[in-house]
């Protein structure tokens, strides 16, 4: 019975063995001319971990906003733009994008942008995210006239929203974003550029990240994490606070709240840390390599035992696994090898070769694994397949113990507020409660997952979303 189910998860997408993040936003503004092209391909070059779909921007050029977007890796996009200097002015945002709502059409790339009787872009929005309600809102808006380009998209909701509320407080942004949020119900973290200004804010929960920083004492950056201010040059100055509205121009920067907060409480998504930032960005000004290599450490004191060599999963389990390293003095090697070439959205159509795909991914030191008792870590286990096949690697190699332990709890539940997650049926800790079936189904002599309890410690607070382990979210679902 374990076998046909795990078989059965096995066929079902074993290329999707991981959450997958929805997004990351990027942005620009300066009261004078500056290189756009080249600050928002830095931007977006540093938030490629977040999507790789596709990616686009929208530049705002002598009163002009011109928008350029296409599938494709951030480099690949950029490459092909001949005419850079076209897209130089004193404001930019900018994308990159793994599909939640509205799937992989070319309409439903971002930026979106709206555009007034002459045909002429005055507003144009990012977003990170995704709505609970935006099916509905839709509709609402369709009914009264008002016409969509994306084949169904939370975050072109929020933008013909805006536009609707811009027209009724006579070209007030503060007004308009906030009337826009007393309708939406989800997790959004949205960039607005128009004709003479940028606007940033985050959702009462700041379920999904946003901060800001400077590029010098004029120039603002809006960034999903410090890592995008980092790539230009910039100095982060803190996180957005769950809620908040930023709005900045050439005359001043203002500070507003969202008008909905009535028992709102900061959630943000605890797997920012565990896997969907850089090591080297802060969340929150917290530091995500920091975390992750507590998490090893938790691990350990959890759950010792005796090994010889201790091995992370390429890339987001090696922090861990060198906290795990620290904390139980066995030696961190780094053995399993990573093609770096291969990206997430490799395909292939037969099941034999989605199997293989591990061995094209990773491949072990073979004298460094032969007669050793190894401790493997990752992030997390999803579906589970990629940890059978790696565990079948290694015993091939001649591990032999095998134990594998999971820098976070067991995943029990989707996410439907911005990250692309196999549904329940397909999430191995959801199927098998008792781990002995799964480490059973792993072929691993032992299996440990991180506890709630500890994760809590390593985080500080409860002030985080953790709805993916326990099933509580902190928006529900329609």
């Amino acid at each position: 019975m374990i076998s046909q189910l795990f078989t059965s998860i096995l066929e079902n997408n074993y290329y999707f063995d991981k959450f997958h993040d929805e997004c990351g936003i990027f942005g620009i503004y300066s009261p004078d001319k500056v290189d756009t092209f080249s600050l928002i391909q830095f931007g977006l070059f540093a938030l490629q971990h977040r999507g790789q779909e596709a990616c686009g921007f929208s530049v705002l050029r002598d009163g002009f906003i011109i928008s350029h977007k296409s599938e494709g890796l951030v480099l690949d996009f950029f490459r092909k733009i001949s005419n850079s200097e076209c897209y130089h002015g004193n404001a930019v945002i900018g994308h990159t994008r793994y599909s939640t709502e509205g799937g992989q059409s070319k309409k439903n790339i971002q930026p979106f942008f709206g555009e007034n009787t002459y045909g002429r872009s005055t507003i144009s929005i990012v977003h990170n995210g995704n709505l609970v309600n935006a099916e509905s809102i839709r509709k609402k808006l369709e009914s009264k006239g008002i016409n969509f380009i994306s084949e169904y998209s939370d975050s072109e909701v929020i933008l013909r929203l805006i536009q609707k509320y811009l027209l009724e407080f006579d070209n007030n942004l503060k007004k308009a974003i906030q009337k826009t949020t007393i309708d939406i119900k989800g997790a959004y973290s949205v960039i607005v550029l128009m004709d003479n200004k940028i606007a940033a804010f985050r959702d009462p929960n700041g379920i999904r990240p946003l901060c800001y920083g400077m590029l010098n004492e004029n120039t603002y950056i809006f960034s999903s994490e410090t890592c995008g201010i980092d790539s230009v040059g910039g100095f982060y100055i803190r996180d957005l606070f769950p809620g908040e509205i930023i709005i900045v121009d050439n005359q001043s920067t203002q500070f507003y709240k969202l008008t909905e907060m009535k028992n709102s409480k900061k959630r943000i998504c605890s797997f920012e840390y565990i896997y969907f930032s850089r090591p080297d960005s802060l969340i929150e000004n917290v530091n995500v390599y920091e975390i992750r290599e507590k998490s090893g450490e938790k691990l350990y004191e959890q759950y010792p035992v005796k090994a010889d060599v201790v091995i992370g999963v390429p890339d987001s389990g090696v922090p861990a696994s060198i906290g795990y390293s620290k904390a139980s003095g066995i030696p961190f090697k780094p053995i399993l090898v990573k093609n770096k070439y291969i990206g997430r959205s490799f395909i292939l159509p037969k099941q034999k070769m989605r199997e293989k795909m591990v061995n094209l991914k990773l491949n072990p030191i073979l004298d460094e694994i032969k007669g050793k008792r190894i401790v493997i870590i990752d992030d997390s286990i999803v579906r589970g397949t990629t940890s059978r096949r790696l565990v079948y690697i290694l015993r091939k190699a001649g591990a032999k113990e095998i134990h594998f332990r999971s820098a976070s709890p067991p995943i029990i539940g989707p996410c439907y507020l911005g990250v692309n997650t196999p549904s329940k049926k397909d999430l191995i800790s959801y199927n098998y409660i008792d781990k002995k079936n799964i480490a059973k189904i792993l072929n691993v002599d032992s299996l440990e997952f991180l506890s709630m309890e500890n994760l809590i410690d390593i985080l500080g607070s409860t002030h985080y979303c953790f709805g993916c382990f326990t099933g509580n979210y902190p928006v529900q679902k329609k």
